[in-house]
């Protein structure tokens, strides 16, 4: 099928002729062998690729047919099953709304998929959790490790189980572990600092390292921060700070060992509550929306303190499920994703150092999603325009924080941004943004976007697009890539671009 050729597809084509020197360089300096210890034979290819793929997608078109096509077609020696989750981002068919891919069941599951665990739980690694009924119900008894494992292994392929902070509220013992907002109430999410919670993510780690034979596990936790969630500091939320959390007895616990003033830190929230609905409201400080904040952040330093104590939470988690993967096997990996908003967000990228996370993680899927990266960078833009940056024109804070996030000048303008998307260099600045914050500790596994749902005027990934991200990737000095989201939404003509493009760098 042939792609329409556009102004930004031409530009798209500058920079792939632009990179032709990467070539050269691979011939003269090729990538390492990924995942070798010292003096061990290389008899793996020299870069991780690899593809997540949902359980539905084995069950409707057959677990050796998916393997053939994934490592025929997209030269995948990797396979990313997602193991657990509620959410249907990693899981299901093509989400309701959105059209199917020229491949697998053409019927919506809207009505059928529930979530969970799609391998078999052993009850043993759960007594440290409430959380002991996750079994995933809508496959059967489809176990999605037990069938794929041996199939990927016969085919010298890798299998790392994905395993996803995304929850449903009717799952047994649920109830008393979400976290608590600013105002009291039940938050949808499970609280970070609750040893009910941690006791399910690293028994559930493992038990699928135990229980299977596994090469590791990929761990997504897309969780910001209260500052950012007041400010509407992302993509994908309101604003609301009402709803900031988390404010339950064991963060007062932790707050106080830590010397937070917890009253503080709730009064300050519900100030800035205030601030953000007058924002909303049009009803301008007298000395303007960023000098207003940042006063306010002068007055209560609890802010700052209560987000810290977040972020505290959430890399401790991380850590935990790291320490216990080792447990089981040194030899396993253990990898993170890392969730979009961290490549446009300079508040958050603050708050997250590749040279840290690093230190307990083996691999990093750095979220680099180029196609619906337009629309998604808009929609940030248009949120923190809505409240702190309320005084500086749309358009020039775009380009402002393009400065700031060593973006090219050459992304499109915010009204474009959608329909345009980002471009491959900023798939390139942002994977080696990634490999020179590692320091070599760990490997970068970019997040190629194929299929990605958005809005019906917002760019979607063609086969052109798939390939130069990436060659983009690849120049930015990648160890390999992971196509994202879910098979069950590309076309596998994208499939088939990102296997040309792997070849071609695997060639040098």
């Amino acid at each position: 099928m042939k792609t329409k050729v556009t102004e930004k597809s031409k530009s798209r084509r500058d920079f792939v002729k632009k990179t032709s020197a990467f070539a050269a360089f691979t011939a003269i300096n090729p990538f390492p062998n990924i995942f070798l210890s010292p003096g061990e034979h290389a008899s793996i290819p020299s870069h991780l690729n690899g593809i997540q793929i949902g359980a539905v997608s084995f069950v409707d078109e057959g677990v050796k047919n998916v393997l053939d096509i994934v490592q025929k077609r997209g030269k995948m020696n990797t396979i990313f099953p997602t193991v657990f989750t509620y959410g249907r981002g990693l899981s299901g068919r093509q989400i309701p709304g959105q059209p199917f891919p020229d491949h697998g069941s053409q019927v919506s599951d809207k009505d059928t998929f529930h979530g969970g665990n799609y391998s078999t739980p052993h009850p043993e690694f759960y007594k440290n959790t409430t959380l002991k009924e996750t079994r995933a119900p809508e496959l059967g008894d489809f176990d999605i490790l037990a069938e794929v494992v041996p199939e990927a292994k016969k085919r010298n392929m890798k299998v790392f189980a994905s395993i996803e902070d995304q929850w449903r509220s009717d799952v047994p013992g649920i109830e008393e572990l979400y976290e608590i907002d600013v105002m009291g109430r039940k938050a949808n999410t499970l609280c970070l600092l609750r040893p009910e919670v941690r006791g399910f993510w690293t028994g559930l780690a493992k038990d699928i390292c135990s229980s299977y034979d596994v090469d590791g596990i990929l761990f997504f936790n897309e969780r910001n921060g209260p500052l950012l969630n007041a400010l509407g500091a992302s993509h994908f939320q309101t604003i609301d700070p009402t709803r900031v959390t988390c404010f339950c007895k064991y963060h007062q616990k932790a707050a106080k060992e830590r010397g937070i003033d917890f009253e503080r830190a709730r009064e300050g929230y519900l100030k800035l509550n205030d601030f953000v609905q007058n924002a909303l409201k049009d009803k301008r400080p007298t000395d303007g929306y960023y000098v207003e904040f940042s006063r306010l952040l002068l007055e209560y330093p609890e802010i700052i303190a209560w987000n810290e104590l977040f972020n505290v939470s959430k890399h401790g988690v991380l850590k935990e499920v790291y320490e216990t993967v080792k447990s089981v096997d040194p030899k396993l990996k253990v990898g993170f994703h890392i969730e979009h908003v961290n490549s446009f967000n300079p508040f958050f990228r603050a708050t997250r150092s590749y040279s840290d996370l690093a230190e307990i993680a083996d691999f990093l899927k750095v979220v680099v999603y180029n196609n619906a990266g337009g629309e998604r960078y808009a929609s940030f833009i248009d949120n923190i325009h809505s409240t702190i940056f309320k005084d500086v024109p749309a358009e020039e804070l775009m380009r402002f924080n393009n400065h700031l996030l060593n973006y090219s000048t050459e992304e499109e303008s915010l009204n474009r941004l959608p329909t345009a998307g980002l471009s491959p260099d900023y798939v390139y600045r942002e994977t080696k943004r990634a490999v020179d914050g590692v320091k070599g500790k760990c490997l970068i596994l970019p997040g190629i976007d194929i299929g990605i749902p958005n809005s019906d005027t917002s760019r979607k990934a063609s086969p052109e697009d798939t390939f130069e991200a990436v060659q983009a990737a690849f120049k930015g000095g990648a160890d390999g890539l992971i196509l994202s989201r879910k098979y069950s939404e590309m076309n596998l003509e994208n499939i088939d671009a990102a296997g040309r493009a792997i070849s071609e760098s695997e060639k040098g």
